[in-house]
């Protein structure tokens, strides 16, 4: 006999925009003192609507902390659950499950591509955040971290993640921008461009030594794991991807 899953109470701590249709979301877990998952994974919000009980998968944005949790989403037009949540006042609460999901780390860690667009960049802040926590769990690795949005307005996280490159100069940070303004001096086009520049850059040795890890829209994912498997002579197990989509 299967036992019934647990839901848990998740209350609103602190609501941020992103952007114009991005939010930040920080939870406590009420229920617990401490809540245990693997950077990477993901929890599935409930909410009622018409007699039934909805229920969405948002990546945690965040390595575990005591009993609390982020979350970053988009705003979707006519969107039951986006909407609701992203109009949540601190101190208001929801139930979830979870943890769920296996696009986590491998172990042992190898160079990595953490490969994201728009909130797919989510579960990469989870991995930076715990693999920089403490130092032995990247030391003498690569990690490249390749973040891809449409506009400037929509990167995520970004100061977060250029102090983590001060920090660390093991870690690279890229942002490449499909449809920048006049004024952006950065990296301009696709993520596919920018992982064939990192891939190039390396000795043909080190070229399949590595593993990636992809977050995003299907088109996005599927134009990355080609480009690996096909120009590189990667192998299809060395990709870890989520799509959004």
């Amino acid at each position: 006999m299967v036992a019934p899953r647990q839901n848990f109470t998740a209350r609103l701590l602190k609501s941020d925009v992103l952007s114009d249709q991005t939010k930040h979301l920080e939870f406590e877990v009420r229920e617990l003192e401490q809540f245990d998952f693997v950077p990477g994974q993901f929890v599935s919000m409930l909410a009622p609507k018409d007699g039934k009980t909805i229920t969405r998968a948002y990546s945690i944005a965040s390595a575990p902390r005591n009993h609390h949790f982020d979350i970053c989403l988009n705003r979707v037009e006519n969107g039951f659950f986006s909407n609701l949540l992203c109009d949540l006042t601190v101190g208001e609460e929801l139930k979830f499950h979870g943890p769920h999901g296996l696009f986590v780390l491998r172990n042992p860690l190898r160079d990595s591509l953490l490969i994201a667009t728009g909130t797919g960049v989510a579960p990469m802040r989870a991995f930076a955040q715990w693999l920089f926590a403490h130092p032995a769990r990247f030391e003498g690795r690569h990690l490249y971290l390749v973040y891809g949005t449409r506009y400037t307005k929509d990167i995520y996280y970004r100061e977060e993640f250029e102090r983590m490159a001060r920090d660390f100069p093991n870690f690279h940070y890229l942002i490449t921008i499909s449809r920048p303004e006049d004024s952006w001096t950065g990296e301009r086009g696709y993520v596919q461009e920018q992982v064939k520049k990192i891939m190039l850059s390396r000795p043909p040795e080190e070229r399949t030594n590595m593993d990636a890890y992809i977050c995003g829209l299907n088109d996005m994912v599927s134009g990355v794991r080609k480009l690996l498997m096909e120009e590189f002579g990667w192998d299809k197990k060395q990709i870890i991807f989520e799509r959004y989509d």
